[in-house]
């Protein structure tokens, strides 16, 4: 019996496949994660998607306003326990969040380092702030729909309205529905 010369295709080749001795392993989960990670999958580098499994932040919330002019003593009295989660996330496995870059949105009180919350699940309408990504490039703005035409508005008067224009191609990846400012590190 003849052998016959090894194909040249196939084989080991240098950086081909997965690492030595990592395995792969099909998973399935529950219906209720596929939207947690689409997100997830689907998030620019540096994006946090919340764990949906995440345990609850409740904190005391004092029924005593706070006033921003003169100060006043402040009630001890708790009203109620507020979660951070619940009054900030209303779609847990479609939101995520961002961190704002830029001083384009500073009037509409997004700042440097804020962090933005971003629900995936509503459907964008006029007059809301989105993140959006124009040409592949993703950028917070404001979502003016007017006569059949779009427009990104930026909420500081140094920068100008991005008006799409034929070929450009716009997607939005989510509403803006909260804005979270650290003010001391």
């Amino acid at each position: 019996m003849e052998k016959t010369p090894q194909s040249a295709r196939g084989g080991s080749r240098p950086g081909a496949g997965r690492p030595r001795g990592e395995s792969s392993k099909v998973i399935r989960l529950p219906v209720s994660l596929v939207p947690a990670v689409q997100a997830l999958l689907a998030a620019p580098a540096g994006a946090q998607v919340p764990d949906p499994h995440a345990t609850s932040l409740k904190r005391p919330l004092f029924g005593h306003k706070v006033k921003a002019g003169f100060p006043s003593p402040a009630d001890d009295f708790v009203e109620a326990w507020l979660d951070l989660n619940e009054h900030l996330i209303e779609h847990r496995d479609a939101t995520f969040f961002l961190q704002a870059s830029g001083d384009s949105m500073i009037g509409a009180g997004i700042q440097e380092g804020n962090l933005l919350v971003v629900d995936r699940s509503l459907e964008a309408r006029h007059g809301d702030i989105v993140i959006a990504v124009i040409d592949g490039e993703l950028t917070v703005k404001r979502l003016e729909k007017r006569r059949g035409r779009i427009r990104l508005i930026a909420e500081n008067p140094a920068y100008a309205p991005i008006e799409l224009q034929d070929g450009q191609e716009l997607t939005v990846w989510g509403v803006v529905t909260s804005v979270i400012q650290r003010i001391k590190r």
